[in-house]
C-alpha cells in the first residue's frame, strides 16, 4: 500500500503480543518485526512480548538481574540467572534445570536429572527477601516429581507468608508427565515405565507428608512433576500465559486497540491449551479486538479456528526457518495492505 493511500485511513494501534518463535526468534524480536511492519503503513504498535511460563518467561517480564551458582539437572554447577524487583522474584526453571543444560535428549540421563537447582533458586530469592516468587516452568531435562528442588528448598515452615506462584505452560497431571514428557527428555520405553513408578509412590509420599493429592492436580505434571512438588510446598499453579498477561497488564494495552497479532513457531491443538496463542486470543475476543496470528506452521486441525498466516505456506520451508523475522514483517505488511484497503 501506497503511504498517501495509508494518510487516508484513519490512525491504526496494532498490539503486538507474540511468543517464540523458537530457534529463530524471541518474542520481543518476533514484536519487533510486527512493528516494523505496521509502521511501514502509518499506524501505531503496543508491543507486548508474551510467554507462557516457558523459555523466555523470565525475558518477558523484565529480564534477569541476578545470578546464582545452582546444581545443574545432571550434577554440575551452572550458572542461573534471575529476577529480584523489590519483594518479587522471578525464575525461570529451565536456567537451571533445563534439557539444553544438560546436553537436550540426547546427552540427557532421564532417571538422574534433578531439580536440584531450581530449588536453590528459589531459596536464594527468598533470602534475598524475596515475598512472592513467580516460578516458570518449560524446557525441563527432569521427571523427579520435584524432589530434588523441595530438598534444596529446606522445610516447608520456611515458606510460611511466601507467595509461591508457579507459571505453568501444560496441563498435564502429575503421574502423567512420564509418559507424556519422559521421551522428550531422552527416557526409553523402561525408563517412562520406572519415572510412572517413581510420580505415583511420590504422590503418595506427597499426601502422607504435606496432605496434597498432587496427582489429581491439573497442570500439576509441567516440568516433570515439579509443579506438583511445589504445590505439596503450598504454590499455586496458574496457566503461565495468564499470569504473564496479568503481569504486563495485557487487556489494559488491549482494549481500545484495532488489531491483536500474535504468533508462535508452530499452531496446532495445544495452542489453545494454556499456551500463548491460546491467551491472547481469548484477551483479544473479551475486548471485541480482532485477532491475526502468525505462526510457521499451522496444523490442518485449526485451520479456520483463527485467522492465521502459515510463514511456510507463504514463503515456503527455508526461507521460514532462515529468514523468519522478515516473513513475519512481510507477512504481517501483505495482511494489513488488505485489511486497511478492505
Amino acid at each position: 500500500m501506497e503511504s498517501s493511500t495509508r494518510a487516508e485511513v484513519s490512525p491504526v494501534r496494532v498490539v503486538a503480543a507474540p511468543d517464540k518463535f523458537r530457534g529463530t526468534g524471541s518474542a520481543q524480536q518476533v514484536a519487533d518485526a510486527i512493528e516494523g511492519a505496521v509502521s511501514s503503513l502509518g499506524g501505531g504498535t503496543d508491543k507486548v512480548p508474551m510467554a507462557d511460563g516457558g523459555e523466555g518467561t523470565l525475558d518477558v517480564l523484565g529480564g534477569p538481574n541476578r545470578s546464582s551458582i545452582v546444581t545443574g539437572p545432571l550434577g554440575e554447577p551452572v550458572e542461573a540467572q534471575w529476577r529480584l524487583d523489590g519483594s518479587t522474584a522471578v525464575i525461570e526453571m529451565a536456567r537451571a534445570s533445563g534439557l539444553e543444560l544438560a546436553g537436550g535428549q540426547v546427552g540427557n540421563s532421564p532417571l538422574d536429572a534433578t531439580t536440584a537447582g531450581t530449588g536453590e533458586l528459589i531459596l536464594a530469592a527468598v533470602e534475598k527477601g524475596a515475598r512472592r516468587v513467580v516460578i516458570g516452568l518449560g524446557g525441563s531435562a527432569t521427571t523427579d516429581g520435584g524432589l530434588g528442588a523441595l530438598r534444596a528448598m529446606g522445610l516447608p515452615a520456611r515458606y510460611r507468608g511466601i507467595e509461591l506462584l508457579v507459571a505453568c505452560d501444560v496441563r498435564t497431571r502429575f503421574v502423567d508427565a512420564a509418559e507424556v514428557f519422559g521421551p522428550q527428555k531422552g527416557a526409553s520405553p523402561a525408563q517412562v515405565a520406572m519415572l510412572h513408578g517413581r510420580l505415583e509412590r511420590l504422590a503418595q509420599v506427597y499426601v502422607e507428608e504435606h496432605g496434597v493429592d498432587v496427582a489429581g492436580l491439573d497442570r500439576s505434571g509441567a516440568a516433570g512433576g515439579l509443579a506438583g512438588g511445589l504445590a505439596a510446598f503450598g504454590a499455586s499453579l496458574v496457566d503461565g500465559v495468564d499470569l504473564v498477561a496479568e503481569e504486563v497488564a495485557l487487556d489494559e494495552v488491549v482494549a481500545g486497540a484495532d488489531l491483536v497479532v500474535t504468533g508462535e513457531g508452530r499452531l496446532d491443538e495445544a495452542s489453545f491449551e494454556g499456551k500463548v496463542v491460546g491467551g491472547v486470543a481469548a484477551h483479544a475476543a473479551a475486548a471485541g479486538v480482532p485477532l491475526l496470528v502468525v505462526a510457521g506452521q499451522v496444523d490442518q486441525g485449526v485451520a479456520g479456528r483463527v485467522e492465521a498466516i502459515s510463514l511456510v505456506e507463504e514463503f515456503g520451508e527455508v526461507r521460514a526457518t532462515t529468514d523468519t523475522l522478515a516473513c513475519v514483517e512481510e507477512a504481517v505488511v501483505s495482511n494489513l495492505s488488505w485489511r486497511w484497503s478492505a
